[in-house]
């Protein structure tokens, strides 16, 4: 009885995981595989030699060494800013905590190009400081600071509320100052939790796109810029190849330290305790705390202030005519539909692309949390894959590879499939630490007591992780919506998305076409904005030192 019901496991966990694998080799693995295999082969049949070629090439080894140190220079910059912010908001309690906390993790589910955007509205021409630093390595930097310091705040302090406080107050009694106890104590409690931030904010700056191309100019390209023109521009698809390549195994190995990070923060003997934060009390406490709200919000309130203050800023004065613009198809903007046409067209790819990752995401989730750690782990870490690809690669694979047996290549639908792609890792990574945290007892209760395997899950998981659902469908939006890198190679000229039409409008001369850039850029950030703080609503908040960066 016991065996039958252990293969009917084995058999229901394979049904489980069957179509967000079929979908993966469809959508991912094989057009990855096909434009590798374009890439690589010259009048019919293998040819390496150009791999040589590409690698020592000197154009392409200052692309790849930018790549790198821009990331790393934008990592020590985001720990420096963020890890007095996860500090704040892990130990003290004070009034609109849980907002600062909220609004903090808005920067991280903005497109990139609205964060981008906001840049050139602050730093760009017309700059209102004064300084024009569009194509600067201090624009990029600044940006990628912008965008991944929620990382930072989320996975640190995540873990320094769980750590028991008395610990360091033992410290401090036996005559240690306040800055001895944290480095002797609490810094080395938070070494694993730090460096899972670092890596993870690398793998993003390492990846960067949207910002790059918006913010880079010609002479600051990295290997996922580089990758789209050499596809898009040249169609130069060895070296394409090459490149998507160095990334894939670079990114690859990122992600297997990350995994073995994770593991060794959960093997910690650290002490952990329910999260125990203090009022602020001292005039020290109320400078450190207030000083430090003060940067959070001159940092992530000021570009996208100055981004909604822009869109309304016309080379007259201030008035509506970008936002009017909006809806017009106008002679030099290169596009065949109103930007408001856009607009639509994203909510809809958005759409259908959420309830892809989700259904698809769900369902591997949940065969994933019944199965053994190895297995769970190395599907979680193919379900992490798409992530360590270049977009643009995924992209063009599907012009290249999605004509047979059915030619997908001129279907609008690609665009939320592609979405899909990107989304389904972050909702299996949401959804499986809730399902995972699921006391198997309470299910076997319910089946001793009459309940079938079907009911069990309706009566007791899906109550205990709906709130885990509803987190992943606002991640899935958030992300679709601002999707880029794939959807920029596409998307039709009749059904293009928002980032792609900002992306084009910031690239053309014109103050008008800058407003109505902005002004696009605003309404996208409305609605990424307004999904990211439904999921904090819907959020369950982490058992002690779990920290998370979604």
């Amino acid at each position: 009885m016991d065996q039958h019901h252990a293969a009917l496991s084995l058999r229901g966990r394979t049904l489980l995981l069957a179509p967000a694998v079929v979908f993966l080799a469809v959508f991912f693995a094989w057009p990855v595989v096909n434009i590798m295999g374009e890439g690589f082969r010259g009048e019919g049949r293998w040819d390496l030699s150009g791999v040589a070629t590409v690698l020592s090439d000197p154009a392409m080894v200052r692309v790849a060494w930018f790549t790198t140190w821009q990331a790393a220079v934008s990592t020590v910059a985001t720990l420096v800013l963020a890890l007095p912010a996860a500090a704040v908001l892990a130990r003290y309690e004070f009034r609109g905590r849980r907002v600062v906390q909220a609004l903090a993790t808005v920067p991280f589910v903005l497109p990139t190009v609205v964060v981008g955007a906001a840049f050139v509205a602050l730093l760009g021409e017309r700059s209102p400081v004064g300084l024009n630093l569009r194509g600067t390595l201090i624009a990029i930097v600044l940006a990628n600071m912008f965008f991944n310091h929620a990382v930072v705040v989320r996975t640190v302090g995540g873990f320094w509320e769980g750590l028991d406080p008395r610990t360091e107050e033992a410290a401090r009694v036996l005559g240690a100052s306040r800055w001895d106890a944290f480095r002797s104590v609490t810094l080395p409690a938070l070494r694993p939790a730090i460096a899972s931030a670092a890596v993870i904010t690398f793998l993003f700056t390492f990846t960067s796109f949207g910002v790059i191309r918006i913010l880079g100019g010609r002479g600051h390209a990295t290997l996922e810029v580089e990758i789209y023109r050499q596809t898009a521009d040249l169609l130069a698809l060895p070296v394409a190849a090459v490149l998507a390549l160095v990334q894939l195994l670079a990114v690859g190995s990122l992600l297997v330290v990350q995994d073995r990070l994770e593991r060794r923060q959960q093997r910690t003997g650290v002490a952990l305790a329910p999260a125990e934060r203090r009022r602020v009390r001292t005039v020290g406490e109320r400078w450190w705390v207030g000083g430090n709200l003060l940067v959070l919000a001159v940092f992530l309130g000021v570009p996208l202030a100055c981004l909604v203050s822009r869109s309304f800023r016309t080379s007259s004065g201030y008035g509506l005519a970008g936002w009017r613009a909006l809806g017009e198809v106008r002679r030099g903007t290169g596009m065949a539909v109103a930007p408001t046409v856009a607009v639509m067209n994203s909510l809809r790819f958005a759409a259908v692309a959420t309830v892809l990752a989700v259904t698809l995401g769900a369902l591997a989730a949940i065969a994933l949390a019944r199965s053994d750690g190895r297995v769970a782990r190395s599907m979680d870490a193919g379900a992490l894959l798409p992530l360590g690809t270049s977009a643009v690669t995924v992209g063009f694979g599907f012009l290249v590879a999605l004509d047979q047996p059915l030619d997908l290549r001129a279907s609008p639908w690609l665009v939320p499939i592609a979405q899909a792609v990107v989304a389904l890792p972050f909702v299996m990574r949401t959804m499986s630490p809730a399902l995972r945290s699921i006391d198997p007892r309470l299910r076997e209760a319910a089946m001793v007591l009459g309940a079938s395997p079907g009911r069990a899950w309706r009566e007791v998981d899906l109550p205990l992780v709906r709130r885990g659902l509803l987190v992943a469908t606002g991640f899935a939006f958030a992300i679709s919506l601002g999707e880029f890198g794939a959807t920029s190679l596409i998307a039709r000229a009749a059904t293009p998305t928002v980032p792609v039409v900002i992306v084009r409008l910031l690239g053309r001369p014109g103050a008008l076409n800058s407003t109505e850039a902005f002004a696009l850029s605003t309404i996208l950030m409305v609605l990424s904005a307004g999904a990211v703080l439904l999921v904090d609503h819907w959020r369950v908040r982490p058992r002690a030192g779990a920290g998370t960066w979604v």
